[in-house]
């Protein structure tokens, strides 16, 4: 069956492009663009009249005729180039539907045609959309490494030796006479495999981290500076500030793009023991969003003891906390606070310390390396990755003190979970759940 979609956004612009994929793509095309040969020639762009049903010119744009097997699809292509009126492009694609043979695209049906086709691994297709929704220069770059096959190319250094090991294991279960041998060193085999999917799955959080962006509280006791300095990083004032402690009474957000990596920054409800209601209810959102962040920044008042400062950092639970010495351009500090480890030295009001905090908060989130320099993961990958990362863990025990059944059984587990990141074993479900997120036309 051949399909049609608008493959630009339904808003008005200099171009719009209605694409077809299928057999009777060129054929369609042709009718609402007579003046095209009957054998153009693939990927050269024809300057074509555009007409109704009744021959009338409607629009003049491009015709692209792309020859199965040499397209995105794998299929025959055709893109009509038109000027981008979403009234015109509805009715050249009305105007295509008219043919019994077309249908209109489902979502991410023109990706999933490449992939069943093999012109796309599904690491490969899901970047398509990573990078039709990425929304920082890191995103962006991270999501062109995923369509150039960053990923593909770990996965595959993990899942082809992997799937060695399986035959061989296999091999020797069903035929032990014709394999005899092939499982010496399966343990050492094993070790390395799994030190392999371990270090995949460790830089699964990184890439995650990228793809949704991080998200770090600004949190600490009341009139310590937090809603200056978030206004400060964010560029605008976003929050309210004045002496009156308690001034923030709700989680306020705001993104913000560093050195290309998006991050959500929160400016939270100061943390006192005896506030008032509402004030309350502040801080009981501001305790809950610590728990959801990936850092949180334990801004601190001239005045703070080490005391106080260490049960604030207990406020934030299991998440990592970076201390900030706020107002740092009030006065000198007292003679107890100034003889321990207070943190960055930060002004909100000056915007003293700001590039160290920035340069701080991204190592604390990357360590080593650069935003742009992992593959997007999405949380199927990472839960697949730890899938295999722990059946080979299981693996490598069974292959000291188990059976053999036991430790081929594991490789299969690990090897079947891997390929639902590759698309070598997926179901029918499971693209019909990956390709839902895709927009139409693409």
């Amino acid at each position: 069956m051949t399909i049609a979609a608008l493959a630009t956004a339904p808003a008005a612009g200099a171009v719009g492009i209605l694409r077809l994929s299928g057999p009777a793509a060129l054929e369609v095309g042709r009718r609402l663009a007579p003046g095209i040969p009957e054998a153009p020639v693939p990927r050269h762009a024809y300057l074509a009249s555009f007409v109704d049903a009744g021959g009338r010119t409607l629009d003049e744009g491009l015709f692209l005729y792309f020859r199965a097997p040499h397209s995105f699809t794998g299929e025959d292509v055709v893109e009509l180039q038109a000027h981008g009126s979403p009234r015109l492009l509805q009715l050249l694609l009305a105007r295509v539907l008219e043919d019994e043979r077309v249908r209109p695209a489902r979502p991410g049906e023109f990706t999933r045609r490449a992939f069943l086709q093999g012109r796309i691994d599904l690491t490969r297709a899901e970047a398509v959309a990573d990078l039709v929704a990425a929304d920082s220069e890191a995103a962006v770059r991270a999501a062109a490494a995923g369509l150039s096959g960053a990923l593909a190319l770990r996965v595959a250094s993990l899942e082809e030796p992997l799937r060695a090991l399986h035959a061989d294991l296999e091999g020797v279960l069903n035929f032990p006479e014709e394999a005899e041998g092939a499982d010496e060193g399966a343990g050492p085999r094993v070790a390395a495999l799994r030190s392999e999917a371990e270090s995949l799955l460790a830089e699964a959080g990184r890439g995650r981290l990228v793809r949704r962006g991080a998200r770090v509280a600004l949190y600490g006791p009341v009139n310590a500076g937090k809603s200056t300095l978030f206004n400060r990083l964010v560029g605008e004032a976003r929050a309210l500030v004045d002496a009156e402690p308690g001034t923030t009474r709700d989680v306020l957000e705001a993104r913000v793009e560093w050195n290309g990596l998006a991050l959500s920054l929160l400016d939270t409800a100061g943390l006192r023991e005896t506030p008032g209601r509402i004030e309350a209810l502040g801080i009981a959102r501001t305790r809950e969003a610590l728990a959801s962040v990936d850092l949180a920044l334990l801004v601190l008042p001239p005045e703070a003891t080490p005391a106080e400062a260490e049960g604030w950092v207990k406020e934030a639970g299991a998440t990592a906390v970076l201390r900030v010495a706020g107002k740092c351009d009030v006065a000198a500090l007292p003679h107890a606070a100034a003889t321990w480890e207070r943190g960055l030295r930060v002004s909100g009001k000056t915007g003293e310390g700001l590039e160290p905090l920035r340069t701080a908060v991204l190592s604390h989130l990357w360590g080593e390396g650069t935003p742009a320099a992992v593959a997007l993961v999405s949380e199927r990958h990472a839960d697949a990755l730890r899938r295999a990362a722990e059946a080979l863990g299981r693996a490598h025990e069974a292959s000291r003190l188990s059976t053999l059944e036991v430790l081929s059984g594991e490789v299969g587990l690990a090897l079947e979970a891997l390929g639902e990141v590759s698309g070598t074993s997926v179901s029918e479900a499971l693209l019909d759940a990956i390709f839902q997120r895709f927009c139409i036309g693409k």
